[in-house]
């Protein structure tokens, strides 16, 4: 099996993080997610970020890679090879995967609609882009065994 493009991967990796740096952002939905949350400034002030931006690096590490996989395998090139069919699985990874987990840990924590959406809202974006990078960026041959 020929290699994956691993840059391809980090870049969809840190997808996510960029995404998380505007989504999060006061200006968009940062001030309703903390109020929804219940996180002050305060709270903030004390987590150490070291550890989260970390864990959550390798987090999407994983996710990336099994995107790898689920968009993009082995002999879907050519018309299939493409951002926007990366990004179409992904959000729809991100509907039918992360949309009910997410909604229902948010319904057993007894949070507000408003975080669950915003929370399902950034993952469904962050997995479009993060499948679309995946697609974009990495090829495989057309003649490897068991593809379509």
């Amino acid at each position: 099996m020929p290699q994956p493009n691993f840059l391809a991967i980090i870049l969809a990796a840190l997808a996510p993080t960029m995404l998380g740096f505007i989504w999060y952002h006061k200006a968009v939905f940062g001030t309703i997610w903390s109020q929804a949350s219940g996180l002050t400034e305060e709270d903030r002030k004390k987590a150490n970020m070291a550890v989260i931006f970390g864990v959550s690096l390798l987090m999407s590490v994983l996710i990336s890679y099994f995107l790898l996989f689920n968009v993009d395998g082995p002999g879907q090139e050519g018309v299939f090879d493409t951002f926007k069919h990366g990004a179409f699985h992904g959000t729809l990874m991100g509907i039918m995967i992360t949309l009910p987990v997410i909604t229902i840990n948010g319904l057993f924590e007894m949070k507000s609609w408003k975080l669950i959406l915003i929370n399902a809202g950034y993952w469904i974006v962050s997995l479009a882009l993060m499948g679309g990078i995946i697609d974009a960026l990495n090829h495989w041959p057309n003649d490897m065994p068991g593809g379509i």
